[in-house]
Parts: C-alpha cells; structure tokens; sequence
C-alpha cells in the first residue's frame, strides 16, 4: 500500500522542476494531487508526464481571481486538504543599479503576493496535522550578487512561513519551508547562452561542499518529510543545499 494513501495536496507552481517532482512522488505514494502552472502549454507538458492520476490546472498565482477560482475548484474536488506545497517562483538577475520597478513588482507578485493569497484562500480546506511547505532559497541568507529582490523575496517567505505557523496553530496546521540550493532542474541550459553553461556548472559545482548539484527528487522528499512526516515540527527551514548554506 502507497504511504499516503488517501491523503490530498496542491502543488503551486508544479509543472516543471521541483514542484513537478513533488507532485510525481506524491502522485506514487498514493496522494490525490491537484498541481497549478501559470501556461496552458506548461500544464499540458506536466498533464502528459504526470497522467490521468493528477489534475493539474492552469492558475495564474498572482491573479486574486485566479486564486479565489483555485480555491473553489480545490475545495470541489479535493475537499480537504492535507498538504500544500508552494513552489512556483521566479527570479530575475540583476544588479541594483539595474533593476526596475517592472522587475521588482514582477519578482514580487510571483514569489510574495502570489503565495500569501493562495495561502489565505487554501487554509480553511485543511485538515488538522496538515503541512504547509514553502520554497525559499540559500540566497535569502548568503548575500548572492545580482539576486537581490529575489533573495528579498525569499526572506519574505521564510518570515511568511514563521508568521503563518505561529498563526494557524490552533488549527493543528503546520508551516515549514525547504530551502533549496544549487538543483540540476534545467533552468541554466534554458537560461543561459550555451557557451556559458558547462562553465557556470563547473563553478556552482566547485563551490559546493558537496561538490554537485542536488536533484529535484532531493528536494521532493524533503517536501513530502515536511508535508507529512515532521509532525513535531512547525516554523521551520530545512536546507536541501548540499551543506552551502552552513559550510561555505
């Protein structure tokens, strides 16, 4: 028998990279999976990987009204809810000098706004002993070049997931986040020319303490830890980072 057979989670943001490995392993531990992506092609990419097991539904995160129709549909299909996994977000490099207004509102509506209110809409279908699970990042506490509204970002979840554990305790709610380091999810082959990327894979290796990069399912398995298993354990960060973020 699956581990979690019978249990019910939403995945924001899982039709690619971690939130899509989230939902793959729930989906093989027997959970009933309702997975958000922001494009109609995204999701019809993660519907043919994921299969007729998993709902997945196109759901824009910084859309209130997107949100609000999430939350009904969530609450039709799903009823309750025993774990949400917030993983959409995006970054966009830059330097102070560089960054516009445009890319701080973007950065912004995407990583803060978007998982306040899916929280807020979501909260009331769970169930007591569920778990919330943010993604931050290392680079909300190691000062990293060129990401600062990112990195602001993510130290805003990292307050968000402290604030919303403290206050829905007396739902028996738990609220942790997963701070992931450097993960070998594609996005440097997508986002960087090609020239560039053998050799900014070779520098992200090297400063590692473990020498590597970490892989998606790494990080679904702490998800699913702090979803379902880490039942004394609210408020929290767990560094899936490959020791970056203590040793270096």
């Amino acid at each position: 028998m699956a581990r979690y057979e019978g249990k019910r989670a939403v995945v924001i943001g899982g039709t690619s990279g971690m939130g899509l490995a989230t939902a793959r392993l729930l989906r093989d531990d027997g959970v009933s999976v309702l997975v958000t992506g922001r494009t109609e092609e995204g999701v019809e990419t993660a519907r043919r990987q994921l299969g007729d097991q998993v709902e997945v539904v196109v759901s824009d995160t910084t859309s209130l009204v997107d949100i609000a129709a999430l939350g009904e549909h969530a609450e039709e299909r799903l009823g309750r809810v025993d774990a949400v996994f917030v993983s959409a977000g995006i970054s966009r490099a830059a330097s102070v000098e560089e960054t516009s207004e445009d890319i701080f509102d973007e950065v912004f509506a995407v990583n803060v706004k978007g998982p306040y209110f899916t929280l807020q809409r979501l909260v009331p279908l769970m169930a007591e002993g569920s778990g919330i699970v943010l993604a931050t990042s290392v680079s909300n506490v190691k000062g990293q070049p060129m990401n600062s509204v990112y990195a602001a970002s993510k130290a805003a979840l990292r307050s968000m997931a402290r604030t919303f554990a403290r206050e829905l305790l007396p739902r028996g709610v738990r609220v942790n986040a997963v701070s992931p380091g450097p993960i070998d999810t594609g996005i440097l082959d997508r986002s960087l020319p090609k020239d560039a990327v053998e050799g900014t894979k070779r520098e992200m290796r090297g400063n590692n303490p473990m020498g590597r990069f970490g892989t998606p399912e790494e990080i679904a398995a702490a998800v699913l830890f702090l979803a379902f298993e880490a039942t004394f354990t609210t408020g929290s960060e767990l560094a899936v980072d490959g020791g970056v973020s203590q040793l270096v």
